[in-house]
């Protein structure tokens, strides 16, 4: 596989091993799985960064060099590394503020055993009752033959110059909001084809919910209502758009969440009646708005997820009332109208400030 990133690894590799750089790369397979894990190291790649899994590896390989044992051979008698300082050390490093435990505990080596099942080797060991992890050093070393070369300290590289990339790319895409910040009326051209950037196909599906949000959250705020116990207390409340948790988290729980009206919004890259039904059963089929990441007219999904819905049940009674519950249906060109208001509003910086807010929080940036 070859990609925009790929160039840096071989550059890597070149300066470390020379003229054996390529056969060592090609000849292991945890060199190939960086690889893998470094697709979206360029901005608008549709790949998600991936530190869970790159971090976790990375402090293992960094416990490693740290004892020496990249050059003793000595690692069949490490006592392990602590759990407790390698989740603080992942914490610590770029995009890592909000790392969880999964990853060192199944989810690296799951992934790389999917990707690599031939390699007969997972990355990480670990005593669950001592609580202590090593690295399989076999994977770190790479046969040519003649010789045996270690890799850990390239691996470090390749992951230090992924998180500058990603930082990189982060930077740009702050630079690029600024920018929009403070355009005329006249302008608002230039702000329309940088979201709609953002909302097209190969973007991180973070991203969409993020605009999404951002877009959704100041139009409303034009909008209001008046309510109240009584005529007496009848008042009058702009409409509200709160998250309720982290970007495109597969936690069971609604995306967003309006008051006073209670209105709940969901964020779903597909046309899927299955996970639209599963979604209004979470919430005991009370009505949901789904913002659908497709350019399709929005009948037209709304038509597919009953077909799909009548193959799966077969039922019109039991459709119909699953049908009931989809409040309202937002695609991509409905967003960008949104947007274009929400901009001859004059609140073209606050949704662009709310971006970029948005994204420092779910990717750990600073």
């Amino acid at each position: 596989m070859e990609h925009e990133f790929t160039a840096t690894i071989r550059e890597i590799l070149n300066r470390e091993y020379g003229k054996s750089a390529t056969v060592i790369f090609s000849a292991s397979p945890l060199l190939n799985y960086l690889n893998i894990k470094t697709r979206a190291a360029s901005r608008g790649s549709k790949s998600r960064a991936s530190f869970g899994n790159l971090y976790a590896l990375y402090v293992l390989v960094e416990d490693y060099i740290k004892g020496g044992f990249h050059n003793s051979g000595d690692y069949g008698q490490y006592e392990g590394a602590k759990f407790v300082q390698l989740f603080n050390r992942q914490r610590e490093l770029p995009f890592g503020g909000k790392l969880q435990n999964h990853h060192m505990n199944t989810r690296l080596n799951d992934e790389f055993k999917r990707l690599f099942p031939a390699c007969g080797l997972e990355p990480i060991s670990r005593d669950d009752q001592s609580g202590r992890y090593w690295l399989r050093e076999g994977i770190l070393v790479v046969d040519l033959g003649t010789q045996k070369v270690n890799v850990a300290c390239a691996v470090l590289r390749i992951i230090d110059a992924y998180a500058a990339a990603r930082a990189s790319a982060f930077n740009m895409f702050v630079v690029d909001c600024d920018k929009l910040r403070n355009l005329s009326q006249g302008q608002l051209y230039q702000a329309e084809e940088f979201i709609r950037a953002l909302l097209s196909p190969n973007v991180d599906a973070r991203i969409f919910e993020i605009v999404s949000y951002s877009i959704l959250k100041h139009f409303y705020a034009e909008q209001s209502v008046y309510w109240g116990w009584s005529y007496a207390t009848i008042k009058k409340d702009a409409l509200a758009l709160y998250k309720t948790g982290r970007t495109n988290a597969n936690d069971g729980g609604i995306d967003f969440v309006m008051k006073p009206l209670g209105r709940f919004f969901q964020v779903t890259e597909t046309i899927d009646s299955r996970k639209y039904f599963l979604d209004i059963d979470k919430v005991q089929r009370f009505p949901i708005t789904f913002v659908v990441k497709s350019n399709e007219p929005i009948e037209a999904i709304r038509d597919k997820i009953k077909m799909q819905a009548m193959r799966q049940y077969g039922v019109e009674k039991i459709v119909r009332r699953y049908m009931e519950a989809i409040e309202e249906i937002i695609n991509v060109p409905d967003l960008l109208a949104k947007f274009a208001e929400v901009g001859k509003a004059g609140k073209l910086s606050d949704v662009i400030s709310e971006i970029v807010l948005q994204s420092r929080v779910e990717f750990n940036y600073d």
